[in-house]
């Protein structure tokens, strides 16, 4: 199964900000170069946090930006009225759904345990062939450091399939992140192989 051009780029990342001043910088840096390189943004339509600032950078920049939030989170997570669509969906599953959807490629942000389930799923989608499109994360000072040496434990151990590990990638900055995802990736394989 070959890989669909990417057109669209779902970024997954906090609706809070973080302690480190370097995550908002990055979320600014990944906004702006997704217009640039004539990317659309898809995101989950918050105006806070590190949510906010990515789709912020993106629209100044230029660019198209897809918001996909629930009617519960329109509120809680205020949603941004600036966008070039905002979908307004019932359920935290049907929003996951619809922006793997949209979306030919995953960046994974700073972010909590809502970074952390949608990152995980579109994962376990690819590993089982749900889909095929490249995921990447945005390491921002070694953020995700300890998840990477997880995902090498779950594999050393007999978890996670060799093959699956490497289905993840990373960059350091907005650029090489993306750089990653642009990457071919490995052909499709069994879970259980």
């Amino acid at each position: 199964m070959e890989s669909a051009p990417i057109r669209r780029v779902a970024v997954y990342c906090g609706s809070s900000s973080g302690t480190n001043p370097s995550f908002v910088n990055a979320a600014t840096a990944t906004g702006r170069e997704l217009a640039r390189r004539g990317l659309e943004l898809v995101y989950g339509g918050g105006r806070v946090g590190l949510m906010g600032a990515v789709a912020n950078a993106a629209l100044k920049a230029g660019g198209t930006v897809h918001g996909v939030i629930t009617t519960a989170l329109l509120n809680a997570e205020v949603g941004h009225g600036e966008l070039t669509t905002l979908e307004v969906l019932a359920t935290m599953h049907d929003r996951k759904a619809r922006m793997a959807e949209l979306a030919d490629a995953f960046l994974a942000l700073p972010g909590g345990f809502g970074t952390f389930d949608e990152l995980f799923e579109v994962l376990t989608w690819t590993q089982l062939g749900i889909h095929h499109k490249p995921i990447a994360l945005l390491n921002v000072d070694g953020y995700w450091d300890f998840l990477l040496q997880h995902v090498e434990h779950a594999t050393n151990v007999g978890f996670v399939h060799p093959h699956h590990g490497e289905l993840l990638r990373q960059g350091v900055t907005a650029y090489d992140a993306l750089e990653q995802l642009l990457l071919p990736l490995p052909p499709p394989s069994p879970k259980w192989r």
